[in-house]
């Protein structure tokens, strides 16, 4: 099967791609066939507006999880911000100014394994503020999960739990020991039950094997989430993926490309290591499926100018929010 045919059957609404067919693409179709076929899913299947969504650093550092990719974990020397609870108020003003800005979504994200029952006295607070003094859709990136934590965030205006498949599940276990990828899926199959959207993608460039990738593609097209955030490793000196080379932007396009045929209706979003490219990559990868992204500053890398990819979406034939003041 060309990359042409699976297209084709899947715009037609056809069986999805196999783990065969899409490893068969990836190690032997023509780049530029691989990329079009890509690109011709996105144009057929994925809703025409480029959704952003901010986040706020809302407690950083000193996480107890070994994740040999995250600056934040205590069992590495990296130097990254610490820092405890923000507060309501900074919350508040977090969202207010994503709003303002034409943001759509703010994710609270906070360090560390789980929350504590005070932690989530604090979040419900912060959450019915922002709820109460913005209009901006909420999520919160916060760790493991339990089914009465999520009931009390939702009821607080949480709408969408964000928690990263990270990497292939054969891959996972060499690079976390202290979770595991089952318990992920806990909090997300919880979330989901209780009628919360989910967000779950993860990071390329941690060492997969082409069969990996193609084993997280297809895992995330199993969760089903509402949307997929796609980092590019940023290798962070003192973690022990801090020495690995950045991706290549051909292996970049081609991890795009095999999400976008894995998962052909499902956004997926500019995040981590956004920065690697440059406007003309950005615009291949946009081409390939990329159809959302992250505004303002990320967690503990650097993020991409907001007002670049406003402009980068639009250019490929996006609707985008404006910002509602200058």
């Amino acid at each position: 099967m060309t990359a042409s045919d699976l297209a084709s059957r899947l715009i037609s609404g056809g069986d999805p791609a196999t783990a065969e067919e899409l490893l068969a693409l990836l190690r032997d179709a023509p780049r530029e066939e691989l990329h079009e076929a890509a690109h011709r899913v996105t144009e057929a299947l994925v809703p025409k507006r480029f959704d952003f969504c901010g986040i706020v650093n809302a407690r950083s550092g000193r996480c107890s999880e070994n994740c040999k990719w995250c600056a934040q974990s205590a069992h590495w020397k990296t130097g990254c911000d610490v820092h405890g609870w923000i507060g309501t108020e900074a919350c508040v003003k977090a969202a207010a100014d994503a709003e303002a800005s034409g943001v759509g979504r703010i994710g609270i994200v906070t360090s560390g394994r789980a929350q504590t029952p005070a932690d989530v006295d604090a979040l419900c607070d912060a959450l019915r503020a922002m709820k109460d003094r913005t209009r901006i859709h909420l999520c919160g990136s916060l760790g493991l999960l339990s089914r009465e934590d999520l009931l009390r965030l939702k009821e607080a205006g949480l709408e969408r739990v964000h928690c990263n498949l990270e990497t292939a599940p054969s891959l996972f276990p060499s690079l976390c020991s202290t979770h595991t990828q089952a318990q992920k899926l806990e909090t997300l199959r919880a979330a989901r039950e209780l009628g919360l959207e989910i967000c779950c993608g993860g990071i390329i460039g941690m060492g997969e094997t082409d069969g990996q990738l193609v084993e997280f593609a297809l895992a995330l097209a199993e969760i089903a989430p509402a949307s997929i955030p796609v980092n590019f490793l940023h290798p962070i000196v003192g973690t022990p993926l801090g020495e690995r080379a950045p991706l290549p932007v051909p292996r970049i396009l081609d991890s795009i490309a095999i999400l976008r045929l894995a998962n052909p209706r499902t956004p997926l979003r500019f995040a981590g290591g956004r920065v690697q490219l440059s406007d003309a990559d950005a615009r291949r990868a946009i081409r390939c499926g990329i159809s959302a992204g992250i505004a303002g500053p990320l967690l503990t890398t650097p993020g991409a100018d907001y007002a670049d990819d406003r402009a980068l979406a639009a250019e490929a034939g996006y609707e985008v929010a404006q910002p509602l003041r200058g």
